[in-house]
């Protein structure tokens, strides 16, 4: 029994121990190098999606931000020279457009007649003519600062009419001002806490650059850029809404009178939804499938066999947009599978993917 426990048991102990060490360092070396070598390494994947050109219809409806604004007043001017005999109305009075303000009393030109010998030479009378100075437009008299027997010249300034209207008025992009090419037509304004939403008919584009007063369909500056990586268009990449954003900087003014008989005041915010045409039925891709967006653009064919091959470029012309999708007028054809985004584009995160794991890539 001594010998048990002074030999057989410590040498037991020794080998258990010895054991242990030996599956540990198996364990910790042998298969942990053994699972690294054996599992596949990570490979880099891109994934470039392609949409088909389909058929929809095209609103081409332009949403943009503005604000009410009073008109300003109108001067007054005189367009007789002479003196005032008569002031008709006084400041505060309430005028009509052709309206008599004041009256100028204007000394003719007289020839006289040739000395002559037979008698004594008569001097002719001096003759007078008279001429109202008319309002040039509607509105309340805000200025008149006329006074009886005052001198005044043609032109001058002697008063304003504050013609007590209102326009609503907002800054446009050049993407925005590119869907609007054509004549704008009538504009549905909803204001700020204000009244139901009203039409404006009379809706003016205008370029900032131009010092014309600006034309109906707009004078645009040249820009370049296009839909897909043009002007103030976003690339829309999957996850999101699939609306690219028209920001930028104003490049011109969109405005329109507010109708008599609207309550309306200086100040309030109103969003003006202008239409600007609707082509039913007609093919289509999306906007960030094509690099330009008025005339002619571009578009990338996917080659055959899915995303492995080479796509093709193709030049394509191009209809209205609606800022989600460009009508392609020919070039293209229903069904053809095109580059859902612009080669070259940056990539587009997607929230569902781990870090690292974008939806599809640049392409040189």
């Amino acid at each position: 029994m001594g010998t048990f426990r002074r030999v057989i048991l410590p040498v037991a102990w020794l080998l258990v121990f010895a054991i242990i060490a030996v599956a540990l360092v198996k364990i910790a070396f042998v298969d942990g190098l053994e699972s690294a070598a054996a599992g596949p390494a990570p490979l880099a994947q891109v994934d470039i999606p392609v949409v088909p050109a389909t058929r929809a219809t095209v609103t081409n409806t332009v949403e943009i931000k503005g604000t009410v604004q009073s008109d300003p007043a109108e001067a007054v001017r005189s367009t007789s020279a002479g003196k005032v005999v008569q002031v008709f109305v006084e400041q505060g009075a309430t005028v009509a457009k052709g309206d008599a303000l004041f009256q100028v009393k204007a000394e003719r030109a007289v020839t006289t007649p040739e000395p002559s010998q037979d008698g004594p030479q008569t001097v002719p009378k001096p003759v007078y003519d008279y001429f109202d100075i008319l309002a040039p437009r509607a509105g309340t008299l805000q200025q008149l600062t006329t006074l009886v027997d005052q001198q005044v010249t043609v032109g001058e300034s002697v008063g304003k009419i504050d013609p007590g209207t209102y326009t609503v008025a907002g800054s446009v992009t050049a993407a925005q001002q590119y869907r609007l090419l054509g004549k704008p037509g009538p504009a549905d304004i909803a204001l700020v806490g204000g009244p139901a939403p009203f039409q404006c008919a009379d809706v003016t584009l205008k370029n900032n650059a131009s010092d014309d007063g600006g034309a109906a369909s707009g004078g645009l500056a040249a820009t370049g850029g296009g839909a897909g990586m043009g002007v103030g268009a976003a690339v829309a990449g999957p996850g999101g809404n699939g609306q690219p954003e028209e920001g930028g900087t104003p490049t011109g003014t969109l405005s329109c009178p507010i109708p008599s008989g609207q309550q309306v005041f200086a100040g309030l915010g109103a969003t003006m939804t202008v239409s600007a045409g609707v082509a039913p039925d007609v093919v289509t891709v999306p906007l960030t499938s094509v690099k330009g967006s008025v005339k002619d653009g571009i578009v990338w064919i996917a080659g055959p066999g899915g995303t492995g091959a080479a796509p093709e470029q193709r030049t394509v012309q191009l209809g209205l947009n609606d800022g989600s999708v460009v009508e392609v007028t020919s070039g293209l054809s229903e069904g053809e599978q095109v580059l859902e985004f612009v080669p070259g584009a940056p990539a587009v995160q997607d929230p569902m993917m781990g870090p690292g794991q974008a939806v599809y890539g640049p392409m040189g």
